[in-house]
């Protein structure tokens, strides 16, 4: 994927699991770069688990990207609470 694609995608996914999570978004950069490392964690727990990761700008990729952004939020506040 061109870098172009990873900024997209990262935006979507991003803004999408930071509103799943948060309620409202990170800000524009913050929710690309959430979104590039959700697509990457996603796109390596759904390869353990047997299936494809991020293949492109689809909506299976979207979705692979938003779970995983879900996740390092969920792990993040986790680890970071604040108070």
């Amino acid at each position: 994927m061109s870098v172009l694609a990873w900024i997209v995608l990262g935006l979507l996914a991003g803004f999408i699991g930071s509103k799943i999570v948060n309620k409202r978004g990170e800000g524009m950069l913050l929710d690309i770069i959430l979104g590039i490392v959700g697509a990457v964690i996603g796109g390596w727990i759904f390869n353990a688990m047997g299936a494809s990761g991020v293949t492109g700008v689809n909506l299976y990729s979207l979705f692979v990207a938003v779970i995983g952004s879900i996740l390092f939020l969920v792990v993040y506040h986790a680890a970071f609470r604040r108070t």
